[in-house]
């Protein structure tokens, strides 16, 4: 197995010209989840289902997780955050409304509830390469507030990394049956925009360094 039977899908072209020493497969998708599966479905319908796909990019850390910034986090599971609706004020996600992610009969129950489990070594190697792992959350519009943050966390307990891409990669791997996960380096907390505090440079150099240590464990 080498890096080449990695496929590596990243939101923008500045992520992947940071991958382009490492031989895995780059797909730019796009931002946003129904871009993410799009590009990843029409990836892996050209060519061989690949050994593993990763959804990579930069992320917001969840307050009390004890995630830095400039640090990375491998995914466990990724999560849809925001499909389903609203009653009263609260969320009801899909399996609360009986409908499924995916067409009917395809999946696992909790595929189909939105959440896709990482493919099976990805706790090993997180443990192996010092990453913080668990779940992350995948939104089509990113958090605001210390609120919104707070709400997010409660509904899912445990939740790491706040992305736009992980959950649309990972539904597009599943109706491929191909191995998914998801890896980020962490840009800033998940909550006020504040600018000023983000670490982007250091959230990307974390992002490339698990990467080239993940190609290097397939091959």
């Amino acid at each position: 197995m080498s890096a080449a039977d990695i496929l590596i899908v990243v939101a923008t072209a500045g992520e992947a010209a940071l991958l382009g020493g490492l031989g895995a497969r780059t797909v730019v998708c796009g931002v946003g989840p129904v871009a993410a599966a799009l590009a990843t479905q029409r990836a892996l319908l050209s060519g061989p289902v690949p050994a593993l796909v990763v959804s990579a990019g930069i992320g917001g850390a969840f307050p009390g997780n004890g995630l830095q910034l400039g640090q990375a986090a491998l995914a466990s599971e990724m999560l849809y955050g925001d499909l389903g609706a609203w009653d009263e004020g609260e969320f009801l996600p899909l399996d609360a409304l009986g409908l499924s992610a995916l067409p009917d009969g395809v999946g696992t129950a909790s595929q189909q509830a939105g959440r896709f489990a990482a493919w099976a070594g990805a706790e090993q190697f997180a443990a192996h390469a010092g990453l913080a792992y668990g779940p992350f959350v995948t939104l089509s519009s990113v958090t605001g507030s210390s609120g919104q943050a707070a709400a997010l966390a409660r509904r899912f307990p445990g939740v790491l990394i706040e992305g736009m891409e992980g959950a649309g990669v990972a539904h597009a791997a599943a109706l491929s049956g191909a191995p998914c996960t998801e890896l980020r380096g962490v840009s800033n907390p998940v909550g006020p925009r504040d600018r000023s505090q983000w670490q982007i440079g250091p959230a990307l150099a974390a992002l490339n360094a698990g990467l080239a240590r993940l190609v290097q464990a397939f091959e």
